[in-house]
């Protein structure tokens, strides 16, 4: 081997090694950091009625307790993201969050608040909520969801 093509070889592993120590290192989400941006970005897509986004987020088996109380599957959810008019989208925020992951299961609690401006007055209220997801083929999904509506804080008596 030829001086030139040992110097060259040299060059191109000490290259390859500055690479690699300069790629900067990436912690790997957690499991409830992941179901935690599940329910970030699920909850989002709520907001602006991205229909195609809650169907890649949701499992076929999707069921949820709507804050009135009723059942509806993964179709009847989807169905109610068709915007139909050009009226201001819910601002949702998602705090007060509880995770708990469980094997592939994710459990989050959290409270889920709204504010929509309609007629020129914004209505604001907040519902407790409980996200169920599911973990397969390294893909997190949700399962379930559960809205409960929070009563407003009584007036003080005088």
């Amino acid at each position: 081997m030829s001086a030139l093509s040992r110097r060259f070889k040299h060059t191109l592993c000490c290259a390859g090694v500055l690479a690699c120590l300069s790629i900067p290192h990436v912690h790997a989400a957690t499991p409830e950091q992941s179901v935690n941006e599940l329910v970030q970005r699920f909850t989002t897509a709520q907001s602006t009625f991205d229909r195609a986004e809650l169907e890649a987020l949701t499992a076929e088996n999707y069921i949820e307790i709507s804050p009135l109380g009723e059942l509806d599957p993964r179709a009847k959810m989807l169905s109610f993201y068709v915007r139909k008019d050009d009226k201001p989208l819910p601002a949702i925020t998602v705090d007060e969050i509880s995770t708990r992951v469980l094997g592939n299961t994710g459990i989050v609690l959290a409270k889920v608040s709204y504010g929509m401006t309609v007629g020129g007055q914004t209505r604001t209220f907040s519902l407790r909520s409980t996200f169920v997801a599911l973990q397969e083929g390294g893909a997190w999904k949700l399962v379930s969801a559960q809205y409960t509506p929070i009563r407003p804080a009584a007036a003080p008596a005088r």
